[in-house]
């Protein structure tokens, strides 16, 4: 022992060397963050939706009145777009380099490759059509329970009410009359909240997350909140699969504009369906309208098979991609 204790000084910058690459190699890498990361992942999950859904929605109430019906849509839209803006954008930079100092690093600031894309669009080309077929499923069965059931059908009644406020509220924003007033939708329905939402659900929560979990349930524990803070009862779960989607996408990827390009091509298709069809959700209700509970589930099969595909081939591009 004396001989371990009187070894000489020159052994120590070994040991500092030794540590400072075990910082590097850490999940938290050379980041020094002023907080828990875990914290700071809930401040930004809570901070997030108090400004947005409170703050911003007394400023909505106080600006344009409690009879948002019959308020001017564009200032609807423009306020809805400043709100995300400055109540999910801007504080998700703000707690990024107010905790971590390094935004560049926390939000994944990488331009990805073409084909790093390309594949995961495909992936949400198929996801699409997937979760819709689900939700018809679901809606067969909860139909059927709460036909059966008077308590199950008291609750899908409250739950109706809250849905066709959410549809009347999104019916609004999407009603077009002009080419102008067309581009102005796209901008806010489906370009912003793309940019706001994934800067700060998949770089500063997710990230923050990963940086003590595994990145499988930071993903997950992001997804879940995603799908939450949409304030749709119907489709929870299917917005908790398509951000947890966006979350393995923004991991593999490593790069915010990926998850990105995948929340504005979705939400881009549903406006496209809307002004087309002049209904949100066309491919869900002609589903329910030609119901037929086997066909469906086979068809969600197939699908679920295709998306497995797709997966796969993601995983290999990324495994040949670090071997290279």
């Amino acid at each position: 022992m004396d001989e371990l204790n009187n070894l000489p000084q020159d052994n120590k910058p070994d040991d500092d060397n030794s540590q400072t690459r075990n910082k590097e190699n850490s999940p938290l890498g050379k980041i020094n963050p002023r907080i828990s990361p875990i914290t700071a992942a809930f401040i930004g999950l809570f901070g997030g939706f108090f400004l947005y859904q409170i703050v911003g929605g007394f400023l909505t109430l106080a600006i344009l009145g409690f009879n948002l019906h019959n308020a001017p849509v564009q200032s609807l839209r423009l306020m809805t777009m400043a709100g995300q803006i400055l109540f999910i954008l801007l504080p998700a930079l703000v707690f990024a380099k107010w905790f971590y100092e390094d935004v560049t690093e926390i939000i994944r600031f990488r331009f990805p490759r073409w084909e790093e894309i390309l594949l995961f669009t495909l992936g949400i080309v198929i996801l699409t059509p997937l979760l819709q077929y689900y939700l018809s499923i679901q809606t067969y069965f909860i139909d059927t329970w709460a036909h059966s059931s008077h308590f199950i059908y008291s609750i899908k009644t409250a739950l109706d009410k809250l849905n066709d406020l959410v549809d009347k509220s999104y019916g609004n924003l999407l009603t077009v009359h002009s080419i102008f007033s067309g581009v102005i939708v796209v901008i806010v329905v489906a370009l912003v909240p793309a940019v706001c939402e994934e800067v700060m659900f998949r770089g500063f929560i997710q990230r923050s997350f990963e940086f003590k979990i595994k990145p499988f349930w930071a993903a997950l524990i992001t997804a879940f909140f995603f799908g939450v803070y949409h304030f749709n009862p119907y489709e929870l779960l299917p917005l908790i699969f398509l951000g947890f989607y966006f979350g393995f996408a923004a991991y593999k990827s490593n790069s915010i504009f990926v998850p990105m390009s995948l929340h504005f091509f979705n939400n881009f298709t549903a406006v496209i369906f809307y002004f087309i069809f002049g209904e949100d959700d066309v491919l869900n209700d002609s589903l329910s309208k030609n119901f037929d509970l086997n066909s469906s589930l086979i068809i969600l099969l197939a699908l679920i098979i295709l998306f497995g595909v797709v997966l796969f081939l993601i995983n290999k591009f990324y495994a040949k991609a670090k071997n290279e």
